[in-house]
């Protein structure tokens, strides 16, 4: 897969009948792996190649006014991993800038799709809206489409147990600490990866060491509670059970969020290591205990249903 990150690498763009899309493509689930397939069909059928549009930094950090802050499924290093793996030959990472988000449709399809990327043919979602205004929708694109001499057409919904699968319907099922719902509609298990640094130690003076995790700010956190999950050390994979929350337990400060995973049958120093951690299941909410030694037995019971779920 060729990556392009900025204006001049664009200018020496070269894909032949370009089989486009365009969009954040945040997690890279099964419905953005459904117009990615078709898109890899059409290609195969006109001798193209396929090329997927997306923007950095995501357009919502840029435009939004909305107070609370944004957090995204896939940081823009997972996401490239995700795409190579789903097949795409090209990935165009925009600059998305206000300047930029100024842009009418039809600019943007004629002097950049039409002109720099040599689109053939344009594959949207079932809920695709860009350009200034959100207007570029299907049935404008189908009115440039015969204006620059390109054809287009739109991916259905992918449903799962009758709900189409979104962007936005996964980040809500990872709020609510939903991994199941969440990794069915992803197609895959919600990770998160960051490096090893120094907590207080607690977790070793009761029998279950934990690593601390330093992950990228942008990224969305599911929801606070205790979940079954594997470990990615140095390419090795192991069984674990991972924290968020405050530990109220032994913690009063309700702003201290806290991400440690306990590494089942592990003893290495790995501080300042990066670790991967796939999510399975939450086992349950976080709690308070009345002292130490409760919190530690609570914690063997975690563990056991911890491993159930992952045998």
């Amino acid at each position: 897969m060729k990556i392009y990150t900025n204006i001049e690498n664009i200018e020496k763009f070269n894909a032949k009948n370009s089989v486009l899309t365009i969009g954040t493509f945040d997690g890279v689930h099964l419905g953005h792996v459904k117009v990615i397939n078709n898109m890899k069909k059409i290609a195969g059928q006109i001798n193209g190649e396929t090329v997927l549009f997306t923007f950095y930094p995501h357009p919502r950090f840029v435009v939004s006014t909305e107070k609370k802050e944004i957090k995204l499924i896939t940081t823009i290093e997972e996401k490239k991993v995700l795409l190579e793996k789903a097949g795409i030959d090209h990935l165009i990472i925009y600059p998305f800038t206000k300047e930029f988000s100024q842009l009418s449709y039809i600019d943007f399809v004629k002097n950049i799709l039409v002109k720099k990327l040599n689109l053939k043919h344009l594959v949207v979602g079932y809920d695709h809206k860009f350009g200034h205004n959100r207007e570029g929708s299907f049935e404008y694109l189908k009115e440039c489409a015969k204006k620059y001499n390109f054809s287009i057409e739109q991916t259905e919904a992918l449903n799962v147990n009758n709900i189409s699968i979104s962007s936005t319907i996964i980040r809500q099922a990872l709020r609510e600490g939903d991994i199941v719902a969440a990794n069915k509609g992803l197609g895959y298990s919600f990770s998160v990866t960051g490096q090893v640094v120094r907590g207080k130690g607690l977790g070793r003076q009761i029998g279950f060491p934990t690593a601390n995790i330093d992950y990228h700010k942008d990224k969305l956190i599911p929801g606070g509670g205790i979940y079954a999950v594997r470990v990615i050390v140095d390419n090795e994979i192991f069984k674990g059970m991972l924290n968020i929350g405050f530990r109220p337990t032994v913690n009063d400060d309700k702003t201290d969020i806290t991400f440690e995973v306990n590494i089942f049958d592990f003893d290495r120093d790995i501080y300042d290591t990066n670790i991967t951690v796939n999510f399975k299941k939450r086992i349950r909410s976080e709690k308070k205990f009345e002292s130490l030694l409760d919190l530690r037995n609570q914690l063997k019971i975690d563990k056991l249903e911890a491993l159930n779920i992952l045998k």
